[in-house]
């Protein structure tokens, strides 16, 4: 075909994708330097059942064009159609331009993608070739020659161009028994202990992708479900749960074998049982935009089991659905999709999305040509403004999608839109999200995406998540976003750990720890870093998402069984993970054995792992739990996980009776939490008096082990290991909400049993109630009090605590 075409330049922009229209599609994509681009029609053709496919294709040159978006109207496409794009304009790597017509390309807009990606060298659109290196060791991440081992394998021969008829002039195959059959075959290239490696700065290479990359597939929208209803649980009543699709359910005994690991899976009774018994109004689902492995993992024989890696921000991840819906196609897979977040809707459970707009699947500059990198490189990809053109990584994952562009910004938003009002989904958890921040000059609050989030109808009235770091200069930016957002905290996660688990480390070795002053504030909502706005204090203590533990680092288990990371099944030699783990291993590395004299630490682990639960679930904020936590999962040390799609990673649910325990007590800790609006507030603790309140009675004081108030001196004496918290009842939003209960956390960070002096006189004139102690093995043990005493108890009243533990304690009004 030819390189030029005739074009409407300044035409109305239709919206981006292929969208059903009538007995055909509307068709739109973004090449802006390019000068062709060509909607590419694919067929699949199958010699005999269960056969290898083979695929042929009709190009339909796009003619019309407006400010580099081309767009056109295709008769005669349906439904299930699948399709791509080739461009047409300059390879010119030096300058940022990377067409080549012979890289089939995914539609960035597609709602359905079909099929594996190859990792050969067909899928790259540099000159390359296949290098054999040593298994076990890491791919270099410029995938240069000089990590072969071996002398390089020729590339394979290059195909004739293929014909606007559909058919292949020469089909690609290597078995001579094929030549006659048409089209062009799948492509399977071993990649075990092997890599591409080549200039990305070279020649363009003229061999088709088609058989090698995945294809878009045109999908409808589904009229057919019932209407979005969602639960929207206020943010003060929101406990996140974060998990993986298929890791929750794979091992879970109570959902159909056919159904675990699935989307139907994660809304099996089940499951619902299970998320709802604990205490969780909130699912959040680590990546389901269509994603593929990283070509180094698959060097490894490895996969990307977390899913950041995504090559389509609008289409499910098919491997997520359930055989019936692969096999039926993306329209399929959406349905299950809908399904499933209808089902957690009908159960009142919302669901967000973890999203990965910060970077895509192509990697850098030595990477494979997909999408994005063929449609158009320099206006999707953050770039140095140097010669030659040089990506810039703020994500470490190899590229940065450029978000001082407006074309990327309008992609993210209207993925989200899509989510939103297609699938039904409730909010979304940014990953990166610094990186949807940066313009030229680095991160701002007031980028273009961070205002369209506020500003968006739909979008705003959902729930936004930041993960607010990212790896470039000024990445750190916990509580830099603006409302409504709330974000990941970070700090939170440190200062928890370093006095429960580090800090007592340390001791055991006669070292100093941190003190209370950093605890008190993340256990007070964290106003040091969410309460600077305008006006002050808007965003409140539900800004802060609370986590000790993530889908990245130690479970919660592990925390306490492991000093050291044990990443060997990762195969990076151990290079991978944080080593910042402020764990405790309790004397012992891993697991004890239970006939063993150091089963003398398990109990000790357990009350660790109970302080770390009641730290997340009692303190002002939004808590989140990763899946498997509240049970004891164990990843066996490995605080990288992403590429483990095995036991490593799934949740185990064959409880034994110490982690029923664990269950039953986290159970018990959300119970607490969602009976007393004292421990899940809307704003910040002020200091001073509630309405109707007396002069002595602040919403929130502290107190040392004497019952006096902290003075200056103890919070700043890193000694301190003491505190009490007293939080005064809090006033609900209407007269059916109605809790006038006090709270008074009391927290021993020491080594030593003490006796603590109840704080609350002058504060309060009611009684003490012992709701739950974390010396407790489970909630029960209440009833097993070791003095046999009473349980209601006055302010200042000398109380017994075992060694790093904490207590509660309610007060009710007395109507006497």
């Amino acid at each position: 075909m030819s390189d030029t075409r005739a074009a409407s330049v300044h035409g109305p922009v239709p919206p981006f994708g292929v969208h059903l229209d009538g007995g055909g599609v509307r068709v739109s994509v973004l090449a802006s330097h390019a000068t062709g681009v060509d909607l590419c029609l694919i067929d699949v053709v199958r010699s005999a059942p269960g056969a290898e496919p083979r695929y042929t294709e009709r190009r339909v040159p796009l003619t019309e064009r407006a400010y580099g978006v081309w767009h056109g109207y295709v008769p005669g496409v349906h439904e299930g159609q699948r399709y791509g794009f080739r461009t047409y304009g300059p390879w010119d790597p030096a300058a940022g331009l990377r067409h080549n017509p012979a890289k089939l390309l995914v539609d960035p807009y597609a709602r359905g993608i079909v099929g594996e990606l190859d990792f050969g060298p067909e899928t790259y659109g540099h000159v390359a070739h296949v290098a054999h290196v040593e298994p076990v060791e890491p791919l270099d991440g410029m995938q240069t020659a000089s990590t072969a081992t071996t002398a390089p394998t020729a590339p394979t021969a290059p195909t004739a161009p293929t014909s606007l008829t559909g058919v292949a002039d020469l089909a690609r195959t290597d078995d001579a028994d094929q030549t006659s059959l048409p089209g062009v075959p799948r492509t399977r290239t071993p990649m075990l202990g092997r890599h591409v490696v080549g200039d990305p700065y070279g020649p363009a290479d003229d061999r088709d992708s088609l058989g090698s990359v995945p294809h878009s597939v045109v999908v409808g929208p589904r009229h057919h479900h019932p209407p979005v209803r969602r639960p929207q649980v206020p943010w003060r009543d929101t406990v996140i749960y974060e998990a993986h699709v298929r890791g929750l359910t794979q091992q879970l005994d109570a959902v159909p074998e056919h159904l675990r690991g699935t989307y139907a899976g994660l809304a099996h009774p089940a499951t619902i049982t299970h998320l709802k018994d604990l205490g969780i109004t909130t699912v959040e689902l680590l990546p389901i935009h269509a994603f593929v492995p990283e070509p180094h993992l698959v060097t490894k024989g490895l996969t990307n089991y977390w899913g950041y890696n995504t090559i389509g921000f609008f289409a499910p991840h098919g491997g997520y659905a359930t055989a019936a819906a692969q096999a039926a196609g993306p329209g399929a897979v959406l349905d299950e999709v809908k399904g499933m977040v209808h089902l957690l809707h009908e159960a009142g459970l919302e669901v967000l999305l973890d999203v990965v707009y910060n970077h895509t699947c192509e990697g850098g500059a030595p990477g494979q040509h997909i999408g994005w990198r063929g449609l158009d490189n320099s206006a999707y990809y953050l770039h140095d403004g140097g010669s030659p053109a040089r990506l810039v990584d703020v994500t470490g994952c190899g590229n940065s999608l450029d978000f001082s562009r407006p074309r990327v910004v309008q992609m993210a938003l209207d993925s989200l839109r899509y989510w939103a009002q297609e699938v039904g989904v409730d909010g979304f958890r940014f990953d990166l999200a610094v990186t949807l921040g940066r313009d030229r000059a680095g991160f701002t609050s007031n980028h273009p995406f961070l205002v369209g989030l506020q500003t968006d109808p739909v979008i705003n009235q959902l729930k936004l998540v930041a993960e607010p770091w990212d790896v470039g200069m000024g990445g750190w930016q916990t509580g830099g976003f603006p409302a409504p957002m709330a974000e990941w905290n970070d700090r939170f996660r440190n200062a928890t750990r370093s006095f429960w688990l580090s800090d007592p480390a340390a001791a055991a070795h006669g070292r100093g720890g941190h003190g209370i002053r950093e605890l008190a504030t993340r256990l007070a909502g964290s106003a040091d870093l969410f309460g600077h706005s305008d006006p002050p204090l808007v965003r409140g203590a539900i800004a802060s998402v609370n986590y000790v533990t993530a889908h990245d680092g130690f479970t919660l288990a592990d925390l306490v069984a492991y000093e050291h990371k044990h990443n060997q099944a990762n195969g990076e030699d151990g290079r991978d993970g944080s080593d910042d783990n402020r764990s405790w291993n309790h004397g012992i590395e891993g697991p004890v054995p239970a006939d063993s004299l150091g089963m003398e630490i398990a109990p000790l682990r357990r009350r660790s792992i109970r302080n770390l639960l009641g730290m997340l679930l009692l303190s002002a904020g939004t808590p989140m739990i990763t899946a498997g936590d509240e049970t004891g999962r164990t990843q066996g040390g490995n605080n990288n996980a992403y590429c483990q799609d095995n036991e490593i990673s799934w949740v185990d649910w064959d409880l034994t009776p110490w982690r029923e325990d664990l269950l039953a007590t986290t159970q018990h800790l959300l119970r607490l939490r969602r009976e007393h609006l004292a421990l899940r507030v809307d704003g910040f603790f002020l200091g001073h008096p509630q309405p109707e309140d007396e002069p002595g009675q602040p919403d929130l004081a502290w107190y040392d082990a004497e019952a006096s108030p902290v003075s200056h001196e103890q919070w700043h004496d890193t000694s301190t290991r003491i505190v009490q918290m007293l939080r005064r009842e809090r006033r609900g939003h209407d007269d059916q909400e109605i809790d006038d209960s006090h709270v008074l956390l009391v927290l021993n960070g020491t080594l030593d049993d003490v006796h603590v002096t109840l704080a609350g006189r002058g504060n309060s004139s009611r009684a003490w109630t012992l709701a739950w102690d974390s010396a407790w093995e489970h909630p029960d043990d209440r009833e097993l009090a070791a003095d046999g005493g009473p349980h209601d108890v006055a302010a200042g009243t000398r109380v017994h605590l075992e060694p790093l533990s904490m207590q509660v304690y309610l007060a009710y009004l007395d109507h006497a």
